[in-house]
């Protein structure tokens, strides 16, 4: 289910700034300009192993059997992978004033508070949201720096009664359309609801409102969040801006 989050921005939202990473650097999927930094440390999962191509003279031809037998599956397995893959597509509500890229095979469903969610089929802890709502602000600069907003959000977070403990990542800020204020966040949550989550997120304010995206993926210990699907839910945050009507 999609997280909805409100804070005292007029007694609603959340937000964030320059990326703080113990680590050294994030995918190059984050434009360097955000200068991400992390408080977590860099885990880079481990590269594919390359299989070695396999010598079948007879001096070698029993030891190369086994591994004959399941090279022959790599074709499937790599078909198989390759349909997973997420692939996006534009989603403009210009009505609302937003616009974001979501994986095209996820599913639109009507939720209470949301403006818009998508969820992926099956795995509805897996999803997409935004929430806009009417503020008093001009821009996210009048209510705090990223950071602050970061911090506020964590505490919000760390109310849910599900919540079990919940930590920021990074914080970052970029320009969006016409130059207005887009605060970004990363960070994880572990909740007796789906355990631990990645949650990645961005505001901005425009035309008196408040606009929220919330990017909610599994990430547990035993199923980690891989590299390719950590780069397209980058590639969504990053997407959220304002549409010229807003």
């Amino acid at each position: 289910m999609a997280s909805q989050i409100c804070l005292p921005l007029s007694n609603q939202t959340p937000y964030y700034n320059h990326y703080r990473r113990s680590s050294p650097k994030l995918p190059s999927s984050i434009p360097r300009a955000l200068s991400y930094h992390s408080h977590e440390n860099n885990q880079n999962p481990s590269k594919d192993t390359l299989l070695s191509p396999l010598s079948l003279t007879k001096r070698s031809l029993n030891s190369s059997a086994l591994a004959l037998i399941f090279i022959g599956f790599l074709p499937r397995n790599a078909k198989a992978s390759s349909e997973n893959d997420l692939k996006l597509e534009r989603y403009t509500d210009s009505e609302q004033g937003f616009t974001l890229l979501r994986p095209s095979s996820w599913i639109k469903v009507e939720k209470a508070g949301a403006t818009v969610l998508f969820e992926e089929a099956n795995v509805g802890s897996n999803n997409v949201g935004v929430v806009v709502n009417p503020v008093r602000l001009n821009s996210l600069g009048e209510f705090g720096t990223p950071q602050f907003v970061a911090d506020k959000l964590i505490q919000a977070e760390k109310r849910k009664e599900s919540t079990k403990d919940a930590e920021v990542i990074g914080v970052a800020e970029r320009p969006g359309l016409r130059g207005l204020q887009v605060y970004e966040f990363e960070y994880k949550v572990d909740s007796t609801r789906g355990g631990m989550k990645r949650i990645l997120s961005a505001a901005f304010v425009a035309s008196k409102k408040l606009y929220l995206l919330n990017i909610a993926h599994s990430d547990k210990p035993e199923s980690p969040l891989d590299t390719h699907t950590r780069a397209v839910l980058e590639e969504i945050l990053h997407s959220f801006d304002a549409t010229p009507s807003a």
